[in-house]
């Protein structure tokens, strides 16, 4: 019995979901052993093939772009090197589960920076929303001196960093193809990761560790194949709300590969994030829906 586009779709973000989690437990568990810089341009250089692959098959290499769309996707580039960079170093150690709490933050800090940056309409409910959305990551990250610490905020400053490359990308003109801005992405990334690894020099690689990064490229090309089928099929009203499957698969990934389980404040400070950007999902699908054509 074939299935609909809906639920095809969110099978895929599923799968697209749980690429990148496993992305992120691989990242984890191989810079325990490996200088951090070293793993982030190992694993570049196992992806970029890849996805050049993929854009080349797909007719979506283009290295030729507008001047403003050049300046745009540069941006977003050092944004990407920004959010990874960060988000990588508080993953070395953070509980995944807790980090992917505070990441699941973005879509309600891209709503009120898109506000306040556009001038984005955004009405009273989904502004609470958005607060009670916040109130979710405080309790996650607990400030005072026993829960809030640095990499908490380097958790935050990768969201950050996250929230202007999505607002850069809404600027991109629709004639620059998907997979060219993932390839700079992922190039400028590599780079980065070259650059600061060599310093210090690279040291010796175990086959374990080769073992490790290479199912972190794998994981992470996986994630970008199917975020970029998600947005070919089905509903994306629909399909959305399932990114929030990051979480479940942090907290299972975080207890089968690493031991660690989120306490009762953590589950209840990503209930209310996630619950949030369900709200303001469902709200923003719900105008848009009304909305005069």
């Amino acid at each position: 019995m074939p299935i609909s586009d809906n639920m095809r779709g969110a099978l895929y973000m599923n799968v697209a979901m749980a690429g990148f989690t496993i992305n992120d437990s691989c990242m984890k568990a191989v810079t325990q052993t490996m200088p951090l810089w070293q793993a982030i341009a190992l694993r570049g250089l196992l992806t970029l093939g890849p996805l050049l692959i993929i854009a080349t098959m797909t007719n979506g290499l283009s290295l030729r772009m507008p001047r403003r769309d050049g300046v745009i996707v540069a941006i977003r580039s050092v944004a990407e090197v920004g959010g990874t960079l960060l988000f990588l170093a508080a993953l070395v150690h953070m509980p995944l589960a807790n980090l992917s709490a505070i990441l699941q933050s973005l879509p309600l800090a891209v709503a009120l920076a898109a506000w306040a940056v556009f001038g984005e309409k955004i009405g009273w409910r989904r502004l609470t929303a958005i607060l009670v959305g916040f109130v979710g990551v405080l309790i996650v990250i607990r400030p005072g001196p026993q829960g809030f610490d640095f990499w908490s905020i380097m958790g935050l400053a990768s969201v950050a960093c996250v929230v202007v490359r999505d607002l850069a990308t809404r600027e991109l003109s629709r004639a620059v193809p998907s997979a060219s801005v993932a390839v700079f992405a992922s190039l400028t990334v590599t780079a980065t990761g070259l650059a600061l690894s060599l310093p210090a020099g690279w040291q010796p690689i175990t086959p374990h560790e080769w073992l490790v990064i290479l199912g972190a490229a794998s994981a992470l090309v996986v994630g970008y194949m199917f975020v970029v089928m998600v947005m070919r099929v089905g509903d994306i009203g629909f399909v959305a709300p399932f990114r929030y499957t990051a979480l479940l698969w942090a907290i299972f990934l975080g207890w089968a590969a690493f031991g660690t389980l989120p306490d009762a404040l953590t589950l209840l400070g990503a209930a209310l994030i996630v619950g949030s950007g369900i709200f303001t999902l469902w709200r923003e699908r719900k105008l848009k829906g009304t909305a005069p054509a």
